[in-house]
């Protein structure tokens, strides 16, 4: 693991423990989902492995005055235990001390995943920076409204220092204000880290391309004919509001869409699921709101939603509402995980975010996904197409699991290294599956990237050539300088990893689409699949990936997740090692640790 930075604000309050079966699905294969055991069992699992965090100190790097608060337990199908925790070293959070703990069926320790090699006992343990120094300078810093500072360890760059961690709203670093993470060293005043809480989609560097090019993005929008109204007949009768009903959505992008939501008087109706756990989307108004409470909640008295243009604000409701339900299906009923974050709460969205904001985001502050309008300029619609969605979502999935960050941000906004390549290929790998799973004809599923965007280049990444994309110098291949790699551009590797398990080498036409997927050792790759490859991306997120988690680091966590699955022997766990290397990660090529 190598130079960890978490962006999250890290908290000394316990977790809420889950237990839950995430993977062994009938996505996975003839394994079934544990779906959930008692709270006694789950009690005792993260009793068994704090226990073994601690008896195995030499390999957990568990320390005296060090508290482990567990964040998720799972369940495997064969009975194997896995808990997620988060560390304190003398009450102060550690940032880069994440580890997932694992367990035989017995509770018997058997490994172990770090982000934190080393110690995280720092050197210094007294501040010389007093918590206001370090607020002024963290609000200078990111241009805005410092919170109140806490202490904390900063294990992220192979060593540990104390920091004061600081929350900084209303930031005007970024298109969109918003807030941002500081961590300034408490001993020398050093900005260690300056990072935005949401993740935009179309990052910095790419809309300067876009803007230098002259390129405007207008995607294609249009309507499916009229769709025989959903409402029930029963509904007028009798009901006790409020009450599920069955409603109908013009979109801008997919056309007329079935819509779930509540109603809530005889002819009153609220974009609200209560289905999906009260998923809801609301109108931001065009303020920069970073509370969902402060939304506007859209109403219909005819439970008809939108009408295809962006004259009627409903309309990019619709996608949204659409888009974060079908995300939220296909996590459920791929691997039963109920919600973003597994906790069976409402996902929830924003639209008409800020005044011309030309991107979408996944905000961890409001817990939400925001989407703007487009700046009227280079992006005329709002950022509200499916796979952008998903992909969004899943960097939710991604902060409620391993947490990958980018190893350092610039002061421009973008984002570099490994880790945040890695979450954004997931994304773009989940991103991609929730059009596979949705199944609509106006958006058909395929391994494109914002291929509804209107961009000259037809897409704005894809899985099968990375280097297509020359948007963004997307690459093909791991090379020493990934690491150090624009985010969206390294996501290539594990994507192209990705594919080529799924769908393997060469030319192949898949929903009327032609991929051509090379190798870089000029090997020949026959893939396993999509669900296999599918199960096994996502049980290595969720048991065997932490905050630094790398490519090579992602290479044996998948390795790992396929012997889970189909077992060391199999096929699927091959092909896992034949597709990392012929996008060259490799053991031979594993990069030394950086301190």
């Amino acid at each position: 693991m190598r130079r960890p930075h978490i962006r999250s604000l890290a908290v000394a309050v316990a977790v809420t423990t889950a237990a839950t079966g995430l993977a062994g699905t009938a996505f996975a294969g003839p394994e079934h989902a544990v779906a959930s055991t008692t709270a006694t069992t789950a009690a005792s699992v993260v009793s068994a492995a704090r226990a073994a965090a601690f008896a195995h100190a030499s390999a957990t790097g568990v320390t005296p005055g060090d508290v482990l608060r567990a964040q998720d337990v799972m369940i495997d199908p064969e009975g194997a235990r896995h808990v997620r925790f988060i560390r304190t070293h003398q009450g102060m959070p550690v940032l880069g001390g994440d580890l997932v703990v694992h367990l035989s069926h017995r509770l018997a320790y058997t490994g172990v995943t770090r982000a934190a090699d080393q110690s995280v006992e720092p050197a210094a343990t007294r501040a010389e920076l007093t918590a206001a120094q370090a607020e002024a300078k963290a609000a200078a810093v990111a241009k805005g409204e410092a919170g109140t500072a806490h202490l904390v360890v900063d294990a992220r760059d192979g060593g540990a220092a104390l920091a004061y961690q600081v929350p900084v709203s209303d930031s005007t670093t970024a298109e969109a204000a918003g807030t941002r993470t500081v961590v300034i060293d408490a001993v020398t005043g050093k900005v260690r880290s300056n990072t935005p809480d949401s993740d935009e989609f179309l990052s910095p560097k790419l809309l300067d391309t876009l803007r230098e090019r002259g390129e405007s993005l207008n995607p294609a929008t249009g309507t499916v004919p009229s769709a025989v109204s959903l409402t029930s007949a029963a509904a007028a009768r009798a009901v006790h509001y409020p009450v599920a009903a069955s409603g109908t959505g013009t979109s801008l992008f997919v056309g007329k869409v079935p819509l779930t939501t509540t109603r809530t008087a005889r002819t009153s109706y609220l974009l609200k699921d209560p289905t999906r756990w009260g998923t809801e989307t609301r109108d931001a108004k065009g303020q920069e709101l970073e509370s969902f409470a402060r939304g506007k909640a859209f109403t219909s008295t005819t439970n008809k939603w939108g009408n295809g243009a962006v004259s009627h604000r409903d309309s990019a409701a619709v996608d949204a509402q659409y888009g974060i339900t079908a995300t939220l299906d296909f996590y459920k009923k791929t691997f039963g995980r109920k919600g973003i974050e597994n906790n069976s709460k409402a996902a929830r969205g924003m639209v008409h975010f800020g005044d011309k904001v030309a991107n979408a985001f996944w905000d961890s502050t409001c817990d939400c996904m925001l989407y703007g309008d487009g700046d009227g300029d280079m992006f005329k619609k709002p950022l509200v197409v499916l796979d952008v969605t998903g992909h969004e979502l899943t960097h939710g999935v991604v902060d409620a699991t391993a947490k990958l960050e980018p190893t350092r941000v610039d002061a421009d906004g973008n984002q570099y290294g490994e880790p945040g390549s890695l979450n954004e290929s997931l994304a773009d790998i989940f991103g991609s599956n929730v059009e596979f799973s949705a199944n609509n004809p106006k958006n058909p599923p395929n391994y494109l990237i914002g291929e509804k965007l209107g961009l000259a280049q037809k897409f704005l990444r894809r899985l099968d050539h990375p280097s297509l994309d020359k948007l963004e110098g997307t690459i093909d291949y791991w090379s020493p300088q990934t690491y150090d790699a624009e985010v969206h551009a390294g996501s290539g590797v594990s994507s192209h990893a990705y594919y080529l398990l799924a769908e393997g080498s060469g030319r192949k036409t898949v929903g009327g689409v032609a991929y051509d997927s090379p190798t870089y050792d000029g090997s020949t790759v026959t893939g396993i699949g999509r669900a296999k490859a599918t199960a096994i991306f996502y049980r290595a997120l969720t048991r065997y990936m932490v905050s630094t988690t790398d490519f090579h680091d992602a290479r044996t966590a998948t390795l790992k997740a396929a012997a889970d699955l189909y077992g060391a022997n199999s096929a699927a766990y091959r092909t896992v090692d034949k597709a990392w290397a012929a996008v060259n990660v490799t053991v031979a090529n594993t990069p030394a640790p950086r301190r």
